[in-house]
């Protein structure tokens, strides 16, 4: 993709964020992949079906410095856990092979392996933020917190879908009959 492209993306991406959040309606994303109970949910569904945890952070922004904020939502893996992803629970060696990608509004993604959120591996206490600093998220879409990582660049804004999937043998997509 050219400089150009990428910035009239970018650019279509955030023309079309604030026109969703001048419409006030509250903006969902998708939970899909290999899991048997896909979800499409909304910060206000995150509050009402899943408990709460709460998140001060700082974090590095290359941009703009520091970054302190508070964030609260549920915990990413009970979200997951609730799509019923396509692995043995009772298998540890099968979960450490599933990914999680994470979309935003923007056009910004990251991936995330299960084990680092996994109970029985990193635990690693990622929300799906429904509020920052005290301010509802409903009209401007769920965030990804990452509050163990210094620098901000896996957090990401406006979430749009949640991939769930094994990879393959030698790292590459599982091919057919290699789950």
């Amino acid at each position: 993709m050219t400089r150009t492209s990428t910035a009239l993306t970018a650019a279509r991406a955030s023309t079309a964020l604030t026109a969703h959040r001048a419409s006030g309606s509250a903006r969902s994303f998708r939970v899909h992949g290999e899991v048997a109970e896909p979800l499409t949910l909304t910060a206000a569904e995150l509050r009402a079906r899943w408990p709460e945890h709460r998140a001060e952070v700082v974090f590095q922004c290359a941009q703009s410095g520091p970054r302190r904020h508070t964030f609260q939502g549920p915990l990413l893996r009970e979200v997951l856990t609730a799509a019923e992803p396509c692995f043995d629970p009772r298998r540890r060696k099968h979960r450490s092979r599933f990914l999680v990608a994470v979309g935003g509004g923007d056009g910004h993604h990251t991936v995330l392996s299960w084990a680092e959120i996994d109970a029985d591996f990193g635990a690693a206490p990622l929300l799906l933020a429904t509020r920052i600093d005290g301010r509802d998220l409903d009209a401007d879409g769920c965030q990804l917190v990452v509050p163990t990582d210094h620098c901000g660049a896996r957090y990401v804004s406006a979430v749009t879908g949640i991939w769930v999937g094994a990879c393959g043998r030698d790292g590459a997509p599982p091919a057919a009959g290699d789950a």
